[in-house]
């Protein structure tokens, strides 16, 4: 909701305005009295590391979360958006990764959709499909209103979100990472699209990880880190890539990485050439014992190759484990010894609504049948046993996998991956929305599963996380493997964070 407000007399002049803006949330400030301002017609760059604070700031310029503190203001008047829907009144409008369009529906129905005029619940004619075609003509003419949204590219189907926003009278459009599913042409088309905007009077906040587009692209820059605001200036004012990461990082990043001496010599995991909708001929292998970390940005296809060795995702290319061809399905995987800890624990790692004791056997509940018949002592007994073995704290293994801490959740997924025997872990960001004292708790338990002869694969986005346990780390930036470090040796932070943001690589 936007109301009059005692603005300074210039921030009329201000698309945005923020001042000492914090959330808060339990044991967590996710963003620290942040104040920076956004000029009118330009692209606005908002960049940082993972977990610097732009989702947040984002989801509260969208009405999607409420400040703990401070003010947001449009052209000089108090912005207070109360759900997004306020938001999209007010004036901003939000381009995400992940598409909204309907692809059963025409690119007119689309443009449309949720703004029809009604009168007593009904539809009644308005100026409205005549308003949408002539912006949709305006930003790409080549797309036609008529045809189906099935039918065209992501690309276009990310113009028609555009079109959409701007012609409900969008002044601020927020862009989410995207072109991470887009060609270098479909780019610079986008581009061009975002280009004519700020022409028109529209202003675009531009989040991305790929720095070069940010160069190519963008007006003035806002730099994030640790929930806080580092600086905000002209990109033209800015030394290039280095001093844009430096600024992004600007600490030491610690690791206590103890180099092991244990790891076989033969792979028992070989992936060569593998490729999908995202993927480009990632190519590695993996020893027994050995800790191999994947370490990118959004977007980078860490969780991709994952899945596909998982066998969740399809995807070309050879995958060998132990000598065997891949897995053709998550039930082939865990057969042949391969289990995922997946990104989402509470949605696709657990059964929350389940006791502790019903979930750890679920991925190999065979071996608790004796002669056919379900044994419920047996299961009582497993579970005691791991909630021993990973110390995870709970008063009863009746407790519900919902009732958990984060930490404890993540226990609980790790022992049914281990109850399944398996030799391989594929670990999907394994220590995300965990506290300090679990993490290491998880980090000690992936050692022990590692010198006990078990292959693991770490996903991560933190980089002192695959720093300080991984022997090796592969670096990931737009579906590709661009560079290896071999862990135990002098670590180059700026060069890793430069090839993991489109600066190229080599091994190190």
């Amino acid at each position: 909701m936007i109301v009059q407000t005692a603005f300074a007399a210039n921030a009329q002049e201000k698309a945005l305005s923020i001042r000492d803006l914090t959330k808060d949330y339990p044991g967590v400030r996710a963003v620290d009295a942040v104040s920076f301002d956004i000029d009118r017609n330009t692209v606005h760059c908002l960049v940082g590391e993972n977990g610097a604070g732009k989702s947040t700031i984002v989801k509260m310029l969208t009405g999607a979360l409420a400040p703990t503190s401070g003010s947001m203001a449009i052209l000089g008047r108090t912005y207070e958006p109360d759900s997004t829907q306020d938001a999209r009144e007010s004036g901003v409008g939000t381009l995400f990764q992940e598409l909204h369009v309907v692809d059963q529906l025409t690119v007119l129905e689309n443009l449309t959709l949720g703004m029809e005029a009604s009168r007593f619940g009904f539809l009644v004619k308005s100026d409205l499909e005549g308003r949408v075609v002539k912006t949709l003509a305006a930003i790409e003419p080549t797309i036609d209103p008529k045809a189906r949204v099935s039918s065209l590219s992501v690309a276009q189907k990310q113009i028609v979100e555009i079109a959409r926003a701007a012609s409900s009278g969008a002044s601020i459009i927020i862009m989410d990472e995207p072109t991470a599913a887009l060609s270098e042409r479909e780019v610079e088309r986008l581009f061009g699209v975002i280009r004519r905007l700020r022409d028109s009077d529209v202003t675009v906040i531009y989040i991305s990880h790929k720095l070069d587009e940010i160069f190519e692209l963008g007006d003035n820059v806002t730099v994030m880190r640790d929930g806080k605001h580092i600086a905000t200036k002209p990109l033209a004012d800015v030394n290039g890539r280095p001093e844009l990461i430096e600024m992004m990082v600007g600490r030491a990043i610690t690791h206590d990485y103890e180099p092991r001496g244990d790891i076989a010599d033969n792979p028992v995991l070989t992936v060569k050439g593998l490729t999908n909708h995202l993927l480009k001929d990632v190519s590695f292998h993996v020893k027994g014992g050995e800790i191999v970390g994947f370490y990118g940005l959004v977007g980078a296809g860490k969780t991709e190759v994952a899945r596909a060795i998982y066998g969740a995702d399809k995807a070309d290319g050879q995958i060998d484990f132990k000598g065997r061809k891949r897995a053709a399905s998550p039930k082939e995987a865990i057969a042949a010894g391969i289990a995922l800890v997946p990104e989402e624990r509470r949605t696709q790692g657990l059964f929350t609504e389940l006791a502790i004791r019903r979930n750890i056997p679920i991925m190999n509940i065979r071996k608790l049948a004796s002669f056919g018949v379900f044994q419920d002592e047996r299961e009582k007994e497993v579970a005691r046993e791991y909630v021993g073995k990973l110390g995870i704290a709970t008063n009863s293994i009746e407790k519900y996998a919902e009732k958990l801490s984060g930490g404890n959740q993540q226990k609980v997924v790790l022992s049914k991956c281990l109850f399944a025997d398996a030799d391989m872990l594929l670990l999907d960001e394994p220590t995300r929305g965990v506290d300090v004292g679990a993490k290491s708790e998880i980090y000690d338990l992936i050692r022990d599963l590692a010198n006990n002869g078990r292959a693991i694969c770490i996903f991560s986005s933190e980089l002192e996380e695959v720093l300080g346990i991984c022997d090796r780390v592969f670096l990931m930036y737009d579906g590709r493997i661009q560079a290896e470090i071999k862990n135990g040796t002098e670590v180059d932070i700026p060069h890793i964070l430069n090839v993991v943001t489109g600066g190229g690589g080599e091994n190190k």
